[in-house]
């Protein structure tokens, strides 16, 4: 119960404040809240069954340069996303028209946490306990990481319900176009300090150009079909 209650505290402390959980708070701008909890719980299991019982492999076969540039694409791409989608998130119906969520989440979820020192303290702990212990480290880990997180998504939960339309998908894309760019700073200078030299700077400069450019566009073409919208009603 020791070991149990240590590891979940240290897991719980090690989360707050982390990207993932403002992230967290921005995907519920895109998802239902019962999709973000059902990816996370996936997601947060998986990583720690990696770190605890394979000891990080997945750190150590995937490049952390990789893992980084994937990570800030995935930012990026939800940051846009959160512009196109507008006021389409559902269908005639009422259904949301995002299918998998979950997996979404997950995925998303999965990428932004890996290598993260949440994962880092998941490994630790399952190498200094052992093998004999790595069902509780697992469990402590997964609930400690779990119970942090799920103060985003319910903070989430109330923005999304009590502020005024269109601010939480603002917020949404400020979250993750902020992770967007620093992750990829991260990224591109993990390959030009161990794979070869880029130009760093002028490569950043250049992918955010074209990220508000598309930005921009995408806005533009939102307020146009919406005027269209408001038009033929």
């Amino acid at each position: 119960m020791i070991l149990f209650l240590k590891v979940f505290f240290t897991e719980f402390i090690a989360e707050m404040g982390d990207k993932t959980q403002l992230m967290l708070i921005a995907l519920m701008s895109k998802y239902k809240l019962k999709d973000i909890i059902l990816g996370t719980a996936a997601a947060i299991l998986v990583l720690n069954g990696l770190a605890v019982l394979a000891g990080g492999l997945v750190s150590e076969f995937v490049p952390e340069w990789l893992i980084k540039n994937i990570a800030a694409l995935a930012f990026l791409y939800f940051a846009a996303s959160t512009i196109s989608d507008g006021d389409e998130e559902k269908e005639e119906n009422g259904s949301s028209k995002i299918k998998f969520a979950p997996l979404a989440v997950f995925c998303t979820f999965f990428v932004a946490e890996l290598g993260d020192k949440t994962q880092l303290t998941a490994i630790t702990f399952g190498a200094n306990e052992g093998m004999g212990a790595a069902l509780i480290v697992w469990i402590g880990c997964s609930l400690g990481l779990f119970a942090a997180d799920i103060l985003g998504m319910l903070i989430g939960y109330l923005l999304k319900s009590k502020t005024p339309d269109g601010l939480l998908n603002t917020l949404a894309f400020v979250i993750f176009s902020i992770f967007g760019v620093y992750t990829l700073y991260q990224g591109l200078k993990l390959i030009s300090s161990s794979v070869c030299r880029i130009p760093v700077l002028l490569i950043l400069i250049a992918v955010v150009v074209v990220f508000a450019g598309l930005c921009a566009f995408l806005f533009v073409r939102r307020k146009k079909k919406k005027g269209k919208n408001t038009g033929n009603e």
